[in-house]
C-alpha cells in the first residue's frame, strides 16, 4: 500500500497538483493518465521519494519495499547483467556482497563464522537462493538470451539495457511497483510476457504508458490526473474513456438546459417586471436565476486534436506495384526479389523486429532512397504522401510554424493555413513559434497537418504513433480507421495496428509472410506462428 496524502506542487504560477489526496492498494494495478504536461512522471517521482513535494507527504506499510523503474542506462555498466537484475532488491544485494565477501576472506575468523551464519539465514529468508534463477527467468521473459546474462551492462546496447533495468525492477516482488513507459523498446512477446507477469502481480502496481492495448491488458483502475487533481476510476483504459466521454455529453447537456433554463427567466423577468400583478413572481424568477450557476462546468484540461485525411480523388485500379525489389538491410537481413501489389482498400501494417528494414522499404518506395535493384511503380492515379519515422530534418529552419505549414499548402491564404494548425492544437500565437524548437510531438503533429493538407490518397506512415500522447494517438487512430484509401504503415502500438490493418506483411530474416487478416489474427494463427519460429530458428527469440 501506498498513499499520498495533501500533496501540493507549483513550478512558478503553474499549479501541477492541488491537495491530491489518494490511496493505492495491494492488489490493483492502476494506469496513470493525463495529457501531455499534467505531471505523471513527477507524480511518479513524488511516490518513489525522488521529488519534494511543496506540502503533503507520501506514506507506505511498515517494511515495505518500493521498486521504481530506473531510466539511467549507463549507472550499471560496470556490473554484470545478473547482478544488476538483483540489485533491485537492494537489502538483498547488500546481504548477498557481504556474505561473497566474507567467504573470500583468506583469515575466516570465528567473528566470521557468527556473522556469516547470520547472513545465511537472512540470506535465505529474502530467497537468496532462488535469486540468480529468478534473475535469469525474467531476462530470458524480456528477451535477453541466455548468453548476454553474464555480460556486463557496457556490453549491451540501449533497447536491451531498458530490458535489464526492467526485470531490475521486477525483481523480488517488491510491495509496490512504479513503472514509467515500460513498454518502451520491447517486442510484443516481451510484452505479452510483462502483461502476463503483472496480471499475476499480487501487489500495487502504478503504470505510466501511451500504449492501450497494454493498459486494457494490466489495469484494474485507472487514475486519471486533470485539473491538479487525481480521480481514480474502476476498470482499465477503454471503461475510463468510455465513461469520460459520457460525462462529457452529460456535462454538455446539462449546461444546455441551464442556459434554456437562464433564457426563459430572464425573458419573464423583462415581460412582467414592470407589472404589479406580475411582481411578484419576477422578482421569484430573478432570485433563481441568480442560484443558477451559467459557468462551464470543467471539461477537461486533454485537447484531442481533429484528424481528418480527404483525398482528392479515390485510388484507381492500380496502387503500388514492386517488382524484384533488393534492400540493404543494414543491421538486419536485407530485402532479396521482393514482389508485392497494392491493391485499392489495403490498409497494410508492416511488422516485425527488423525495424531498420522497414524504414529502408518505406524510404524506397516514397522515393527518398535508392534501392539495390528492382522496379517501384506507382499507379496513374496515385498521390502518395510520407510520413517518416526521424523528420527533425524537416525542421531546421528559422521559419515559424505558420510558415512551414504554408509551404505545403495548395490554398497559400493564411486562414486556411491556420486552420489546420487550429486542428493540430496549435492556436492563436503558438503558430508563430518557431519550428525548429517543437518537440517531439509538436513535430508529430505538424507532419500530420502536412499530410491532411496533400489531399494524397495513398498514405506511408513510419511509426507515426512515437512521441505523441494518448489523445493523440487515439485521434489518428480514428482518423486512419476513417480513411477510405490506402495506407501503409509500422507501429508498435498493437492496438492501433489491429483496429487499422485488414492485411500484414512481415519481413524476416527467411522471407517474407504476407496475410490478408487482422493483427490479432496473426498473431494468434498457429500455421504462423510456425512460419515466424523456422524463420528467426537462429536468432535468439522470435519478435514483433
Amino acid at each position: 500500500m501506498i498513499a499520498a496524502q495533501d500533496i501540493r506542487l507549483s513550478f512558478g504560477e503553474r499549479i501541477l497538483f492541488d491537495e491530491v489526496n489518494i490511496t493505492f492498494t495491494p492488489g490493483n494495478c492502476y494506469g496513470l493518465i493525463g495529457a501531455n504536461g499534467a505531471g505523471k512522471s513527477t507524480f511518479l517521482r513524488i511516490l518513489a521519494g525522488e521529488q519534494e513535494p511543496d506540502h503533503g507527504n507520501v506514506t507506505m506499510g511498515p517494511g515495505e519495499r518500493l521498486a521504481v523503474l530506473r531510466q539511467d542506462q549507463f549507472a550499471f555498466d560496470d556490473y554484470p547483467v545478473v547482478e544488476t537484475v538483483i540489485m533491485g532488491h537492494q537489502k538483498l544485494y547488500e546481504v548477498m556482497k557481504e556474505r561473497e565477501e566474507i567467504y573470500s576472506r583468506e583469515d575466516f575468523s570465528e567473528a566470521d563464522g557468527i556473522r556469516a551464519a547470520e547472513l545465511e539465514a537472512e540470506f535465505g529468508e529474502m530467497g537468496g537462493w532462488e535469486a540468480e534463477a529468478e534473475a535469469t527467468t525474467m531476462l530470458s521473459g524480456l528477451g535477453l538470451d541466455d548468453e548476454l546474462h553474464q555480460k556486463l551492462m557496457g556490453e549491451l546496447d540501449s533497447t536491451l539495457k531498458v530490458r535489464v533495468l526492467l526485470a531490475q525492477a521486477l525483481f523480488g516482488s517488491p510491495d509496490v511497483l512504479l513503472l514509467d513507459e515500460p513498454t518502451n523498446n520491447l517486442d510484443l512477446d516481451s510484452i505479452t510476457w510483462l502483461e502476463n507477469f503483472l496480471y499475476e502481480f499480487p501487489n500495487t502496481v502504478i503504470v505510466v504508458s501511451h500504449d492501450r492495448h497494454f493498459l486494457n491488458r494490466i489495469c484494474t483502475h485507472i487514475a486519471d490526473i486533470d485539473f491538479g487533481k487525481i480521480k481514480v476510476f474502476v476498470g482499465n483504459y477503454d471503461f475510463w474513456y468510455q465513461a469520460s466521454q459520457l460525462m462529457r455529453r452529460q456535462r454538455k447537456e446539462q449546461k444546455r438546459r441551464n442556459e434554456e433554463k437562464a433564457k426563459d427567466l430572464k425573458e419573464f423577468i423583462q415581460r412582467f417586471s414592470s407589472n404589479a400583478s406580475k411582481a411578484r413572481q419576477a422578482t421569484s424568477r430573478k432570485k433563481l436565476l441568480e442560484k443558477l450557476s451559467l459557468e462551464d462546468l470543467p471539461q477537461t484540461s486533454r485537447r484531442f486534436p481533429y484528424v481528418n485525411f480527404k483525398p482528392e480523388r479515390e485510388c484507381g485500379k492500380s496502387v503500388l506495384e514492386i517488382d524484384g525489389l533488393a534492400i540493404d538491410g543494414g543491421e538486419d537481413a536485407g530485402l532479396r526479389g521482393f514482389d508485392l501489389i497494392v491493391r485499392p482498400g489495403d490498409k497494410i501494417a508492416f511488422v516485425g523486429p527488423l525495424n531498420y528494414l522497414k524504414t529502408a522499404f518505406f524510404e524506397a518506395i516514397a522515393g527518398e532512397a535508392e534501392p539495390q535493384a528492382g522496379t517501384i511503380s506507382w499507379g496513374q492515379t496515385i498521390k502518395p504522401a510520407y510520413f517518416p519515422k526521424d523528420a527533425g530534418y524537416l525542421f531546421e529552419t528559422d521559419m515559424s510554424i505558420l510558415e512551414w505549414l504554408r509551404q505545403f499548402s495548395p490554398n497559400q491564404e493564411e486562414a486556411e493555413v491556420r486552420g489546420f494548425l487550429g486542428r493540430m492544437l496549435f492556436s492563436g500565437e503558438e503558430g508563430l513559434k518557431p519550428a525548429r524548437v517543437l518537440s517531439g510531438g509538436e513535430r508529430v503533429r505538424c507532419m500530420l497537418a502536412r499530410m491532411m493538407l496533400s489531399g494524397a490518397n495513398v498514405l506511408v506512415l513510419d511509426e507515426p504513433t512515437n512521441h505523441l500522447d494518448l489523445e493523440s494517438i487515439t485521434a489518428l487512430n480514428n482518423g486512419l480507421i476513417d480513411f477510405s484509401q490506402v495506407v501503409l504503415f509500422n507501429s508498435h502500438d498493437h492496438q492501433f495496428v489491429d483496429s487499422i490493418a485488414n492485411r500484414i506483411i512481415e519481413f524476416t530474416p527467411d522471407g517474407v509472410i504476407d496475410r490478408m487478416m487482422r493483427f490479432d489474427d496473426y498473431v494468434s494463427d498457429p500455421t504462423i506462428r510456425e512460419l515466424r519460429d523456422a524463420a528467426y530458428h537462429k536468432h535468439e527469440r522470435v519478435a514483433i
